[in-house]
Formats: structure tokens, C-alpha cells, sequence
């Protein structure tokens, strides 16, 4: 066996006790830890592990990324909230969006990801093939989500079609590392007859299935009016919770009737704080759905409406918004948070027997993060034990120096091993204009812009 013992000051499992190990170590064997303790007693019963030491960081698991979308619209999308957002900046985009154009999105957003310490993404995109490419290159793992329409209203999203043809060629490819969902974009995106369709092909292929809820009180006065039912309520009765896992995305306006519905039928919340802000969604109850026994991960929404994917920025966003919101300052603590990100987020997707903690059997997903900065400094152990905090409102995706995926270091000293960052940028930068020409010509033509789900 080719053993790699990681060792660190500080590695913290994210296990049920959120155990921290002093001066410890990750003993690695191909894609998995093998075992997880002291660094030196690691050493001594494993003579043969080669070692590596990172003597200014912590260890920790990989951060789970549970909704976001690849794009190129950063910093072109500003100033609406979200229904206008969709008719004028974002629907028009999907009307023109080409293969190729996804794709460079894709390449450019997991290497953004794996650089600030994300190893796995649920991306709901377009055209995933591009994206399952992408990740295989980079070495990322990815849940890929296609943005799928089935109504008359909706026709230029991917398809059920597309949707099961991605399954059947990029389910399990790379290792493993690469999954294919089903993808509702929203249940207002669909007819009946497509959503009862989806779950049944979620169930066919045993995978699962993700979809936008409860984000805005627009999208909940709406519902009421079309079917008489909370938007929960509603999709239970389409019977969308007969597939599994089933992911939600936002969950912002949710009743206790519907947190309840959510708690029994075990459908993960994918919180996205910094989307819910800038778009003036609201703040979700995170707190009540933990109460329940709700999974809930962390998200970034995607580039446009975040406009970055750090999730270390995601974890005190949504400290802070928790606090704010509740006028409570002691709510949400940095522990939960950090769970949010790693084995909870992992739960919220079905994957916690294989992610989200450092534990022997599970995969090597593993960042380290330094710990020799201004933003970590005092780092103090005992009675002000603060490396958690620090963690969640100190910490940038920056500060990163390693990230390994499946065993695999795809960023060493903050540098992106798995391609050329340089070229992705460009690559990116000279997609752009031709995509916001045939952008800008749609909306000539329809100046009303894409039609409102609401």
C-alpha cells in the first residue's frame, strides 16, 4: 500500500463530536483515509506512509457546495429582485446560451471552487456534459443538475430528455467523482404531468433530484393561488418527494406545517445567504429546520447573484445573517455553521457515509487551510478555544493552500495543479462578448423580456 500521512497542528474531523485533534494526521491510502489521530503514533504504526507536513495550517474536511450555478453573467445582473432578475438578465441568457460558452463556465467555476477549498458542487447548468468534462479535467467532484423546463412557457431550458441521456453517460464517470440528478429548474418551469415524469426517472436511475422552493414570498402567494397549497404542500402532493435524495434549494419562506413535511420526508436544504440578500429573498429559518432534523448545506447560488463562490464567505454570511435577522446575537453558532459546510452538507445530498468528515472509510476529500495569518491570529486553544470561530468569520477560500479530491491534490500552495488558470480566464473573457450580443439582440426583439414565472 502507497500511504500519505497528512499531518497538521490541527485537524479538524467534523465528526459527531466535531472532534478536534491536536497536532494531528490524515493517513491516506489511494482515494480514502484510512485513519484518523495523532500524527506522531500514525507515524511510528505506518513507518512506510510517505509524509507531508503542514506545519502553518489546519486539516479539514473538503467543503460541500450543495446549490450553485456555473455561469458568465458576474457583475452584469445587479439592482432587480428575483422575478424581474429572471425576465430581464437570466431567462434571456438561457434563450442564447450555446454548448461550448457552458462549459468554459464550468471549467471556470470549479477551478474558483477547488481554489477556495469546495470539492464538491451541485451545479444546476446547462448543457453538463461540457461539465462533466470539466470536472474529470479539474479533479473535482460534481452533482450536475440540469436546469430542465417542461412547459410551453419554459421550452429553451434542457430537457427530461437531455436530463436522462446525461445520466445514462455521466452518472459515475471520473472515478466516481462525477454524479448526474435529475434538475427541475422550478415547479412553476413544469407541467404535472413533467414533474411526475422526473420523479420517475430520478427513481429509475436511483439518483436524486434538485429543485428551487420557498425563496420568495411572491413564489408562496402564487402557489396559494394556483393549487390552493403552500409550495411544500404542493409538491408532495405531485408527489416529488418520492424521490431520493431530494435536494431543495432556498427554503426561505417555509411554515412550520412545511418544515415538518420536510423533516419526515428527509429533503435536504441547500441555505444560500448571500444570494437571499443581495436578491432581498429573505432569511431562511435555518435554525428551525436544524431543530427539526433537517439537513441543511450551505450554497453559493451562482456567480451572478453572489457574485463569488467562497464558501469560508458563505459560512459568516450566514452567521451573520442569522444573527441579524433574529436580532439575536447567539444565533446559529460557528460549530453549526461549519457542519452546514462539511458533513451536514453532505447529509443534505445523501452522501455522508462517503463526505463531509475525516474518518477512516471515508473519501480523501481534505483541504488545509493556514493558520499563519493576520485573520487567525490569536489562534487559541483551552478556554478561548477559537479555532472555529475564526474559521467562520475570519477565513477566506484565499487561504487555502491545499485541497485534495479522491486522494488527489489538485492545489498545492494556493496554485491550481489540475489546468491553467490563466487560460481559463481568457478562455472566459473572450466567450463573453458574443454571448451578451445575442443576448442584448433577443431583448431588442422582446423588450418585455423573458415571460414571469410569477
Amino acid at each position: 500500500m502507497a500511504f500519505t500521512l497528512l499531518e497538521a497542528p490541527f485537524v479538524l474531523t467534523m465528526d459527531a463530536g466535531n472532534r478536534v485533534i491536536e497536532d494531528g494526521g490524515v493517513l491516506v491510502d489511494g482515494a480514502r483515509i484510512v485513519a484518523v489521530g495523532d500524527a506522531a503514533a500514525l507515524a511510528l504504526a505506518h513507518p512506510q506512509a510517505t509524509r507531508e507536513r503542514f506545519a502553518n495550517a489546519l486539516l479539514m474536511p473538503g467543503l460541500i457546495n450543495t446549490h450553485m450555478h456555473s455561469g458568465l453573467l458576474r457583475g452584469t445582473a445587479e439592482g432587480l429582485a428575483l422575478w424581474d432578475w429572471l425576465r430581464l438578465y437570466i431567462d434571456p441568457m438561457h434563450r442564447v446560451l450555446q454548448p461550448h460558452e457552458a462549459e468554459i463556465a464550468c471549467w471556470l467555476c470549479y477551478a474558483e471552487s477547488l481554489l477556495a477549498g469546495t470539492t464538491t458542487v451541485v451545479d444546476m447548468w446547462r448543457f453538463l456534459e461540457g461539465g462533466a468534462r470539466a470536472a474529470a479535467g479539474l479533479g473535482n467532484r460534481a452533482i450536475l443538475v440540469p436546469y430542465v423546463g417542461e412547459h410551453p412557457d419554459f421550452d429553451y431550458f434542457d430537457t427530461l430528455d437531455d436530463n436522462e441521456r446525461l445520466i445514462e453517460t455521466c452518472h459515475g464517470s471520473a472515478e466516481g467523482r462525477v454524479m448526474a440528478w435529475v434538475g427541475l429548474e422550478h415547479a412553476f418551469y413544469f407541467t404535472e404531468a413533467a414533474t411526475r415524469r422526473a420523479v420517475d426517472l430520478a427513481r429509475r436511475h436511483r439518483t436524486g433530484l434538485h429543485t428551487h422552493s420557498n425563496e420568495t414570498q411572491a413564489e408562496v402567494d402564487e402557489m396559494l393561488r394556483r393549487c390552493g397549497l403552500r409550495p411544500i404542500h404542493a409538491l408532495e402532493r405531485l408527489g416529488l418527494f418520492e424521490a431520493g435524495p431530494v435536494l431543495l434549494a432556498h427554503g426561505v419562506w417555509l411554515d412550520d406545517g412545511e418544515i415538518e413535511v420536510l423533516a419526515r420526508r428527509r429533503v435536504g436544504i441547500a441555505h444560500n445567504p448571500s444570494s437571499n440578500m443581495k436578491l432581498a429573498s429573505g432569511a431562511a429559518p435555518v435554525e428551525r429546520l436544524r431543530a427539526a432534523g433537517v439537513a441543511v448545506g450551505l450554497g453559493s447560488d451562482g456567480e451572478k447573484e453572489n457574485n463569488n463562490l467562497d464558501l469560508f464567505e458563505e459560512m459568516k454570511m450566514a452567521s451573520l445573517l442569522a444573527k441579524f435577522s433574529r436580532m439575536d446575537a447567539a444565533a446559529l453558532p460557528s460549530w453549526d455553521i461549519v457542519r452546514m459546510a462539511t458533513i451536514d452538507g453532505a447529509r443534505a445530498v445523501g452522501l455522508d457515509d462517503r463526505l463531509g468528515s475525516l474518518e477512516a472509510g471515508k473519501l480523501a476529500d481534505i483541504v488545509a487551510v493556514r493558520t499563519d495569518t493576520p485573520r487567525m491570529t490569536p489562534l487559541m486553544g483551552g478556554e478561548h478555544f477559537n479555532l472555529h470561530h475564526n474559521l467562520v468569520h475570519a477565513v477566506q477560500g484565499g487561504d487555502v493552500t491545499m485541497t485534495m479530491v479522491h486522494g488527489r491534490v489538485v492545489v498545492r500552495e494556493g496554485r491550481l495543479l489540475s489546468a491553467d488558470l490563466a487560460s481559463l480566464i481568457a478562455e472566459a473573457q473572450k466567450a463573453v462578448p458574443e454571448l451578451f450580443a445575442r443576448r442584448a439582440a433577443w431583448l431588442a426583439r422582446n423588450q418585455q423580456g423573458a415571460v414571469s414565472p410569477v
